[in-house]
């Protein structure tokens, strides 16, 4: 099927087994967020303290005569998590449509478990050689196997257990939950590198984010235990990720190519701008982690105002093609100002201007690929996108950048990076048709 046959079904009625799921009483709207957003928030927590730690991490697992040597090896063992996620989101995003969006979370929040205690259980490299640093890339391909899977069934879930008319401001508790991770991920970190010495630091501190994260796991399992399901798919149906395939294999390949803005202004001014701060513009860490926070609290805040936006606008892709184009505009000029006039104050206010810039757009364009998508291979091609394009455009973009840091000295050089991205990512929502559910 040609995308251009999409208008015609948008979305499939229920199945049966669908609609038996929703005789019972309806679910509570605060459970169903809390539920769903969990176990993207523990992924993000640790992704968000990885990155915050990543000099650390570079020095004690991946010894170098060179800093930026390090510091590649530890950003690069960050980007190799990414490397699973696709694989993760065609067998859990297959699981999820075939066997329910629980049964798929429940799942992905186990695994998330076992790849965080391996990293903070991680013997140094001092201490037990290769075999720390193995345990460390062990750790991230666990993680980024269970989060390609995380995404799609959870926001799926979001979408369908409720009414039409709230879909976007449950959609958007998905990016708002990475906010308020990387608010918590960097002030830990900025408390453990105010309160301790570096020795303490290098010998036990860093460990604890990690350990303190896992105290969600628990919760997470329990809550999704009580959800009620929101889709099974019928025995006889075929392969959910062949069909997504065959059917609405452009669909999949626009959505990959219409997240990399998003997705590189995340993993970029949410998660290396710290790292940026502390090795080009030679900033404490401690004040350098004060990005972090800011940037964590605008995307939670934008993300739940562009959710509200979503389900009050007639049509959705104006402020997602809006927001793309400012951010790109916004990027050259922003880091211009951080490279020549550096201060705190200058960086934090910068590094908010351009995550609400791209973020108040991202939450209405996972929307318009949600309803785009029939329900049964729906947590499938969301996983799929969303996989392949944080892989991509957004596990890389650390290494990339850090790479481009290193041989052009330019601090400009995470700007073009993003402009890049920017452009790509509106070319293709361009050829995107919206079809606004019913």
């Amino acid at each position: 099927m040609s995308e251009a046959a999409l208008p015609a079904s948008p979305i499939r009625a229920p199945s049966p087994a669908t609609a038996a799921q929703g005789t019972g009483k309806k679910q509570s709207q605060f459970r169903l967020i809390a539920a769903c957003s969990l176990g993207n928030a523990l992924e993000m927590y640790d992704f968000t303290v990885y990155s915050f730690f990543a000099l650390l991490i570079g020095k004690l697992f991946f010894p170098s005569d060179s800093p930026y040597g390090s510091l590649l090896l530890a950003v690069a063992t960050f980007g190799i998590g990414f490397v699973m996620r696709p694989l993760g989101g065609v067998i859990i995003g297959n699981y999820a449509d075939r066997k329910g969006r629980k049964a798929a979370m429940t799942l992905t929040i186990g695994l998330m478990v076992i790849g965080t205690l391996c990293i903070a259980l991680a013997p140094s490299y001092a201490s037990a050689g290769v075999f720390g640093s193995l345990m460390i890339v062990a750790g991230r391909l666990l993680q980024g196997f269970s989060l390609g899977g995380e995404v799609g069934a959870a926001t799926s879930m979001l979408m369908e257990a409720g009414g039409v008319k709230g879909r976007g401001f449950r959609v958007s508790w998905q990016l708002a939950s990475q906010g308020v991770s990387a608010l918590l991920g960097a002030l830990t970190g900025a408390a453990l590198y105010a309160a301790l010495p570096q020795a303490s630091l290098e010998s036990w501190g860093w460990r604890l984010p990690f350990l303190l994260g896992l105290l969600i796991a628990p919760v997470g399992l329990y809550i999704r235990s009580q959800l009620e399901e929101t889709h099974v798919a019928e025995s006889h149906e075929s392969s959910p990720i062949g069909r997504l395939l065959r059917n609405h294999g452009g669909l999949v390949l626009k959505g990959i190519l219409a997240t990399t803005a998003g997705t590189a202004t995340m993993y970029l001014v949410v998660f290396f701008m710290p790292t940026y701060m502390i090795r080009v513009l030679h900033m404490p860490p401690s004040l350098s982690l004060l990005s972090g926070c800011v940037t964590g609290i605008t995307l939670f805040v934008v993300s739940l105002v562009a959710g509200r936006l979503a389900d009050r606008l007639p049509a959705r892709k104006p402020l997602v093609v809006g927001s793309l184009l400012f951010s790109v505009v916004a990027v050259y000029p922003a880091f211009w100002l951080i490279s020549h006039y550096p201060s705190v104050p200058l960086v934090l206010c910068l590094s908010a201007l351009l995550t609400a810039s791209v973020n108040i757009g991202t939450t209405p364009m996972f929307l318009m690929l949600l309803e785009m998508l029939p329900a049964g291979v729906r947590a499938s091609g969301i996983s799929v996108v969303y996989s392949i394009g944080v892989t991509v455009f957004g596990g890389s973009s650390q290494f990339i950048v850090t790479w481009l840091l290193a041989s052009t000295g330019s601090p400009m050089a995470p700007a073009f990076y993003m402009m890049a991205c920017g452009l790509l990512s509106l070319g293709a929502l361009l050829s995107l048709r919206e079809h606004k559910a019913d």
